[in-house]
């Protein structure tokens, strides 16, 4: 059989448009890097011009490639893990250095544990913990786990969670479950038992056993309605189908997480609990900002922080209604009323805090819109950017922290999230007044 003479950047042009690795050899037939892509063909035939060969970060990588190949995949959630383990086995040249940098992300699961937790770190634990990865990108290994959580619905929580003690019946869900994408082991949900299956079926995926792991699911699927355990078989069913679907949902760009804060979360959080004297951890935070298009519309962004860092499912746009012109405390009452109304508690569970940006103006609007629907308001601060000032209702002075204290920097994350969510909003309206 002849051997295929074409040059790299020929092959690359015949490449598929799906998801998947390609692995970057030299001439001796070493593979010397290995990337994903969503588009193989688009993104591999990049390499091929002339901003590569300029570009410092594959200007030295360009000339020695002498050969292309690739590995399909069924949704860029795959190619992301197959791209970290053919990294972590073959050690390419230009990949090198991810080998053991704990700078670079992982996904590292606990094993010492009642219920599991998965979680993303960049400093991985030295023991009681299964890691995979390093990951190149933190945005994708982010959006990989959003994805994941979707289908094997596991905790990444911070919890302390002891199957034996009965406090945790009476413990409160997070938004998490509330979304059908956590099985809450915190309120006794699930059965250690059952959560570990959950568990050992996502290290299977991990470790690139899709196949037989959705044919043990099949089996269990089977022996369930058997026994006529109609619940777990419908669980299965849907888990099972939730994989076999995974490239409808496996887009990275749609699912990854922006990499907003500066500090540790949980030091942010512990710190706020500190200063403002609060019985727990204010898990779940939400921030409010308002922005206007061209003085005559207002948008507002509602951004969601779960255990102190973003949470994407948890956004929320709002086209301002009822407010003529530039009013920012009639818009952020519109929010209010909006947001918690009554009806909406089981749909969409309170924060444990909110963030208002702006200071005690603003402040008092919200806390107006709730008295107006009746609903008591949960912990609500204002931030005012110029002093980063903290303002706390019936409180006629503002808190001044140090701004390297770790919970106002956790604050002025939340807002800067929310305000960058407000002006991509606006920015998405203005273009599409402007294109009519």
């Amino acid at each position: 059989m002849a051997s295929d003479r074409r040059t790299p950047k020929e092959k690359a042009r015949d490449f598929p448009d799906g998801p998947g690795v390609y692995l970057m050899k030299d001439k001796r037939g070493r593979v010397i890097y290995i990337g994903k892509a969503k588009n193989l063909r688009s993104r591999a035939s990049t390499y091929f011009t002339e901003a590569a060969a300029q570009d410092r970060r594959t200007a030295d990588m360009v000339p020695l490639i002498a050969d292309i190949d690739f590995l399909n995949t069924d949704s860029e959630v795959d190619a992301l893990l197959m791209e970290a383990r053919l990294i972590k086995d073959i050690q390419p040249k230009f990949n090198v250095e991810l080998k053991d940098d704990k700078s670079f992300p992982y996904l590292q699961i606990t094993t010492n544990e009642d219920f599991p937790r998965v979680e993303f770190t960049r400093e991985p634990a030295d023991r009681g913990v299964k890691l995979y990865g390093p990951f190149a990108s933190a945005k994708s290994l982010r959006g990989a786990i959003q994805v994941l959580q979707r289908v094997f619905k596991f905790r990444n929580c911070t919890l302390d969670i002891d199957a034996d003690d009965e406090k945790w019946k009476w413990y409160r869900p997070c938004l998490l479950f509330n979304i059908n994408q956590c099985t809450a082991p915190c309120n006794m949900r699930i059965s250690k038992e059952e959560y570990r299956k959950d568990i050992q079926r996502l290290r299977l995926f991990l470790d690139g056993k899709r196949d037989s792991l959705l044919d043990q699911m099949r089996k269990e699927m089977k022996e369930a309605a058997k026994e006529l355990e109609f619940e777990r078989a419908a669980k299965l069913r849907d888990e099972i189908h939730s994989l076999e679907t995974l490239n409808l949902r496996g887009d990275l760009e749609t699912h990854e997480q922006p990499e907003v804060f500066y500090i540790d979360p949980k030091k942010g959080l512990a710190g706020l609990r500190k200063v403002l004297k609060l019985s727990s951890e204010p898990r779940t935070i939400e921030g409010i900002d308002i922005a206007h298009l061209g003085g005559s519309e207002t948008v507002a962004s509602l951004v969601t922080f779960l255990d102190g860092i973003p949470f994407k499912p948890g956004y929320r746009r709002f086209r301002i209604k009822t407010v003529g012109g530039v009013d920012d405390f009639r818009s952020i009452a519109e929010v209010i009323e909006r947001r918690f109304r009554p009806e909406r508690e089981e749909e969409w569970p309170r924060p444990d805090l909110i963030l208002i940006d702006g200071g005690k103006g603003q402040l008092s609007a919200a806390l107006d819109a709730f008295k107006r629907i009746g609903v008591s308001p949960p912990e609500i601060l204002g931030l005012a950017k110029r002093e980063e000032e903290i303002f706390r209702p019936d409180e006629p002075e503002p808190i001044r922290l140090s701004r390297h204290s770790a919970g106002l920097r956790l604050l002025q994350s939340v807002r800067d999230e929310a305000h960058r969510f407000a002006r991509h909003y606006h920015h998405l309206l203005r273009s599409k007044k402007t294109l009519g």
